[in-house]
């Protein structure tokens, strides 16, 4: 009767290789996912109820209706943070344009110009 020897096998250089890859495409999604959950974070879900006074503003940007954003907004940067605004309201046109019209007043009233 022959005894068996207990033998420690490693894993096959093929077994490494779907590891690897394996480990290389949990990174990828997990980075993929990462990447999108830090869009939906920054993107506005529904609009504020209350008007924002003017004073407040420092400015502005526009964000349109995608995949992960569902609405349309003028988003007013504040020192506190930001103001989702609903671009239907005739207020929230006024404010763009008034801040539209501030910065052409500073291009015009800059040194250089090109």
């Amino acid at each position: 009767m022959q005894k068996k020897r207990c033998t420690q096998t490693s894993p096959s250089w093929s077994q490494g290789k779907r590891r690897g890859v394996s480990i290389i495409f949990f990174v990828t999604f997990i980075s993929d996912c990462l990447f999108y959950v830090s869009v939906y974070v920054e993107c506005c879900r529904r609009y504020m109820k209350t008007r924002v006074p003017f004073g407040v503003i420092r400015g502005y940007s526009v964000q349109r209706e995608t995949e992960l954003c569902p609405i349309n907004a003028i988003i007013f940067h504040t020192k506190r943070g930001k103001a989702c605004t609903d671009p239907a309201f005739n207020w929230v046109m006024e404010y763009v344009n008034r801040l539209r019209n501030a910065a052409q007043l500073v291009h015009k009233t800059s040194k250089v110009q090109k």
